[in-house]
């Protein structure tokens, strides 16, 4: 039988123990050698033939260790005298060795096995290192406290791996990972902000470093805001077309991402794919301008014609015509009024009440676009998909999200998620038998509240192979069963997040998955017992193997959080978890204890948002130094 087979191969078998017995091993030699040497000087009574002295200790000539073997090799041993003084060497370099391997041997069977029931345990210093998490460099995932250290060391992370957080609200999770992040990341960023507090406190850093910040909040009727008209991304002169059409017309009729589980959702996505195009095609064409989400939803529901009017219009226009007419070598413009002839088609075919029954489950998800605010926000694009990826100089784009109106304007922002995803993981190129970097810069998604903007499929098929394409996901949740209700109970995103971040948590399914990933551990016990009668009583000793999770599911619970102690803010417990590596027990971040980062969220953020295609008058900054009415200490209990 092998000496071990369970459990997992010891990778590297530590050699401490053989270097410590080694050293021990050769102390013993030299301190039998020099007691021999001594024994025979003094037989001899120390003659001169002996030569100098190595020192004297005390008037007494100490010889050096070694003389014993120079006296033999000059003089020879005759008199026996060398070789009675080896005995006493013999005796000290081979007794306390006898006496340590006895006592080993003795102690062998009461050790236990400490890997029997599991090998789980905490990772040491030197394996955070070997993670590569103290290179400086990346997304902060945390902090570490050595043993015997009071000084906290960032751990960071910069490989192509994706990022999940378990961080309840009010656990720290804004001033202990997302604020660090975006206070060093240098390359772009697609940021889901809730609130628009992470545009307050990091964008001026941000533009500061010559990177262009946008700000899109659709609701924001000063003008300040970024626009964005999704019509626009659309390849509209190639064949592309139809595709790009299908995939925004599943958005706008899912809003929510629950799927098309009934016949008018379906022949609503149906529907919408061709009355996408024919509204662009039209408005180009009439108009000279991109149509818009406002035109598509104005169309739909025009008071001055029939909703027969409008399918027998896109059953008869000769689309292609009015394609060659824009853009004489567009490609796909017969391709195009088949598709959209067809849908009109499909459309008019239906019985009056299906018909309506589906045109209204249509218009109702494109209300939103009536509204002149939205309608102001989306009516042309400050910024492409293509500029988040391309641009030379990075790009960082604040997805606000304002609390009174998070519901209302989620499905905008879903369509953003899901275009910038597609674009990105479009093409793979490759040259000399190898994949090429499609990109110039490594696209951060920070993605806080990441549930809230309901099921996106495509960040789900995504996560497996956007890290190719230079997309990462850092992705902040409250709890395991918020990401279930949203993307069920297996779902990908869980599996496939490298890197798993959490703070305490009072929720029991998160606790007993923290407590699994954990791992078992076996603690081993050594127990006495006394037998026999009075006066003649003999102990015995046994050793008892029991398994226990690392951490259990209620330690889990009770991880100390962020804290005050007086005046003074105190950073929680956290727990880190790298696939094929021993957890991490770490300390949380706080980002306004460090002077640099404070120095950074102190920079104002832009009045106005950047735009890269109509430029901006832009005021002279505000001298706030946090979010009106809150301060450093309120934002970091988010």
């Amino acid at each position: 039988m092998k000496s071990q087979d369970y459990g997992l191969p010891d990778q590297q078998r530590s050699s401490s123990f053989r270097w410590l017995y080694l050293l021990f091993a050769f102390s013993l030699g030299v301190i039998a050698l020099w007691t021999v040497t001594e024994l025979t000087a003094v037989r001899y009574g120390h003659a001169a033939a002996l030569g100098a002295p190595w020192f004297r200790a005390g008037g007494y000539p100490v010889y050096a260790p070694w003389s014993v073997v120079t006296w033999y090799f000059r003089f020879g041993d005759p008199h026996g005298v060398i070789d009675q003084a080896s005995n006493y060497g013999l005796l000290i370099f081979f007794l306390p060795q006898a006496l340590v391997m006895a006592y080993a041997a003795s102690q062998a069977g009461m050790k236990g096995n400490r890997k029997l029931h599991g090998s789980a345990r905490w990772a040491t210093r030197k394996e955070v290192g070997d993670m590569g998490y103290l290179q400086g460099r990346g997304v902060y995932i945390g902090g570490y406290v050595p043993p015997k250290s009071r000084q906290i060391m960032y751990l960071r992370h910069d490989g192509p791996e994706h990022v999940l957080a378990f961080a309840p609200t009010r656990s720290g999770k804004g001033v202990g990972l997302i604020l660090p992040t975006l206070l060093s990341w240098s390359g772009p960023s697609l940021i889901l902000d809730i609130k628009g507090e992470n545009w307050a406190l990091t964008s001026g850093w941000r533009k500061s470093r010559g990177h262009t910040v946008l700000r899109f909040d659709p609701t924001d009727p000063s003008g300040n805001s970024a626009a964005f008209n999704p019509l626009e991304e659309l390849h509209l002169f190639s064949e592309h077309a139809i595709s790009d059409a299908q995939n925004l017309a599943l958005l706008l009729v899912d809003p929510l991402g629950k799927g098309l589980d009934d016949h008018w959702s379906k022949s609503g996505f149906a529907f919408l794919a061709p009355a996408i195009l024919h509204c662009c095609v039209m408005i180009w064409s009439e108009h000279e301008r991109p149509a818009t989400l406002t035109d598509l939803s104005l169309m739909l529901a025009d008071e001055n014609r029939t909703i027969d009017e409008l399918l027998q219009e896109m059953i008869e226009e000769d689309h292609a015509a009015r394609l060659r007419g824009l853009a004489p070598h567009a490609t796909g413009g017969d391709e195009i009024h088949i598709f959209i002839a067809a849908g009109g088609r499909e459309m008019l075919n239906k019985a009056d009440k299906e018909r309506s029954s589906v045109l209204s489950t249509v218009v109702v998800n494109l209300a939103l676009y009536r509204d002149p605010i939205i309608g102001r926000n989306t009516n042309h694009c400050d910024f492409r998909i293509d500029d988040l990826l391309a641009r030379e100089v990075p790009v960082d784009l604040y997805l606000v999200l304002p609390a009174s109106d998070t519901d209302r304007v989620i499905p905008l922002v879903r369509i953003i998620f899901d275009m910038v995803v597609r674009r990105i993981t479009s093409k793979m190129e490759f040259k000399d038998g190898k994949s090429v970097a499609p990109y110039r810069h490594r696209l951060l998604f920070m993605l806080d509240e990441f549930p809230s903007i309901g099921r996106l499929p495509i960040i789900e098929k995504a996560i497996t192979y956007i890290a190719g394409f230079g997309g990462i996901f850092y992705i902040i949740i409250q709890n395991i069963e918020q990401l279930g209700k949203v993307y069920g109970k297996d779902n990908s995103i869980l599996g496939n997040s490298h890197i798993l971040i959490a703070y305490a948590s009072n929720n029991p399914a998160t606790c007993e998955i923290l407590s699994k990933m954990s791992g078992t551990t076996t603690v081993v016990q050594k127990k006495k017992s006394v037998s026999g009668k009075a006066g003649s009583r003999s102990p015995s000793f046994s050793i008892q193997e029991t398994a226990r999770p690392l951490l259990t599911p209620d330690e889990c619970s009770r991880l100390p959080g962020m804290r005050k102690s007086g005046d003074e803010i105190l950073p929680g417990d956290m727990l880190i978890f790298t696939a094929g590596r021993h957890p991490i027990y770490g300390k949380q971040i706080l980002h306004f204890k460090d002077p640099v980062f404070l120095q950074r969220a102190r920079i104002p953020a832009p009045d106005v948002t950047d735009s890269l295609y109509f430029p901006r008058q832009t005021a002279e900054p505000a001298e706030s130094e946090a979010p009106k009415g809150k301060s450093f200490e309120d934002y970091l209990e988010e």
